[in-house]
Order: structure tokens, then sequence, then C-alpha cells
């Protein structure tokens, strides 16, 4: 298995597969959750010809179980030493969930001619928690409800998330997928309890607004209305309205998962921002509503 070192020590496991001289695609996935999250759009992007990257955040899959560091700022700092380690230049990242805020740290901090592009999938930014500057948010209760919830029985909350809202396998008539299922809770046991129990206060008590302001390259913002775990409302829009380069793209009913449940349709709306299809010089608001089978 391939492993860097960050600076701090810590092991940091990545997958990379493709020609070394094509255009890079970053992928950072979701809490609790590692790389394997990005099976179906690495071998998707690199069917089309591109080199595809992803790593397991630390204390998730394969990486190392540390004690410290796990916050956004220690996590956008291991993308770096991953980048620079893999000489990564004009790379499209592209984060879902917690990976999205991930994206929207480092790529505000990253090297010049590092990053080309940027897509958001349902993703944190700009803050999920509900305060002052941020009245619509979610409680901190309910953040505190999955803190306790994984302290208690972390194997049982790993099956309740994907069973129910992240998968939007609890909606009426709704095609549940057994093997979707299983592999959210594998993931999610491969990491540590501490990493996982940390990383919620990071997911959801950071705000990325001064991140997403001074990014300068496009960005792609994937959402959809029917996100049962970051709000449609809370996020997206507030997102796209802080980003120089924004493109807003909002699904009707898909839920969080998306990128599992509906891959053809994600793939392709991402792989046409890729090539410049939809990149757009300014922001720009698109409402699709696909056509659910």
């Amino acid at each position: 298995m391939t492993y860097i070192t960050t600076k701090d020590g810590a092991q940091i496991f990545y997958k990379d597969w493709g020609p070394k001289d094509a255009q890079p695609i970053v992928f950072h996935h979701g809490w609790p959750l590692s790389a394997d999250d990005w099976d179906n759009q690495m071998l998707f992007f690199l069917g089309e010809g591109y080199r595809v990257v992803a790593h397991d955040r630390r204390g998730h899959g394969r990486s190392n179980q540390t004690s410290d560091g796990n916050e956004m700022d220690t996590y956008a700092s291991d993308v770096a030493d991953l980048t620079a380690k893999l000489d990564l230049r004009d790379a499209i990242h592209i984060g879902h969930s917690t990976g999205g805020g991930e994206v929207a740290r480092y790529v505000a901090r990253s090297e010049p001619g590092r990053v080309a592009k940027a897509v958001l999938i349902d993703a944190v930014p700009p803050v999920m928690v509900r305060k002052e500057s941020n009245p619509g948010g979610t409680p901190i209760e309910v953040f505190d409800g999955f803190r306790a919830a994984l302290a208690a029985n972390r194997a049982q909350l790993y099956l309740d998330i994907p069973t129910g809202p992240f998968y939007g396998f609890n909606r009426p008539g709704a095609k549940v997928s057994e093997g979707l299922i299983r592999n959210w809770w594998r993931q999610g046991m491969m990491g540590s309890a501490k990493a996982g129990y940390e990383c919620i206060k990071a997911f959801s008590e950071t705000d990325f607004t001064e991140d997403l302001k001074a990014i300068d390259v496009p960005v792609l913002v994937i959402h959809s209305e029917d996100d049962q775990i970051v709000p449609y409302a809370d996020s997206a829009p507030l997102t796209v309205e802080l980003l120089k380069h924004g493109t807003l793209k909002t699904y009707k009913d898909l839920p969080h998962g998306l990128c599992q449940t509906h891959p053809e349709i994600v793939n392709a709306d991402i792989l046409a921002f890729v090539r410049g299809e939809q990149a757009g010089a300014d922001p720009e608001v698109l409402t699709i509503t696909p056509v659910m089978a």
C-alpha cells in the first residue's frame, strides 16, 4: 500500500491511478469514510484519461489513527503534503460533505499552479452549526447527539446513518442497496473512534467563509434540496455567493450520498465542468431537476 509521511509524522494512505502526465483529479471523502467511497468516480475519470488520486484522511481508513490533528487546518496541511509529494499541478479537487470543507481550506491556501478547479458536493461550507452569524444553521444539540451515539455504540450509529438519511433510504419508495449500507459501515469502522468523534466538531463548527472568499479558481457547487445531512438552504446558495467564480448546480430530490446512488448524473456534470463546458467566469445558478428512475 502507498503512504506519504506528513510534517508531523502521520502516515497517510493514498491511491494514485492513471498516467502521471495526465491532469490529476483529487478526491476528498466525507465523514467517517475513506478513499474507497470514491471508487465509482475514480474508475469513471480514469476511463476518461485523467490521473485520479484519493487519500484516507488521518484517523480514517488505512491512515494512521493519530491522537492529534483531527481538525481542518491539519487536514488541509496533510493534503498539501500529499500534493507536494506527488507533485500534483493544475489539479481538480473534488470534495464531498466534510471533504468539501477540506477542499475549501486547502484550495484557499494552495501554492500557485497547484489547483485548476474545485468541486464541492453536498459540502459543509460555509458553516453548519447554528450561531448568531448563521441563524439558519443546524442546532449544536444535533451534533452533540452524534457524539453521544458514537461514544455509546459506534457500530450501531454507523448502521443507522446509511440505512436512513445518508442515502435517502428512509424516503418512501426508495430502492435500498444493502451493499451501500454495508460498505459505509465497513469504511467507518476502519477508522479511529477518536478521529470520528473529533471530526464531528471539525465538519460542523469550522467556518469556511474566508476560505471561500479567497478562492480564485472556478468552483462547481453541487447540492440537492433533499439532502438530509447537510441542509441545502444553509449551505450551497450561501457558498456560491461567497465565491469569486462559482456555479451552483441544484438537484431536486437526490440524497446526500448522491455520488453512490446516482453516479450517472453526478459524474456527467462534473466531467462537463472539468472539461470547461460549464466553468463560467462569473457566478451562475443552474437548477437541474433529474428524472428519477
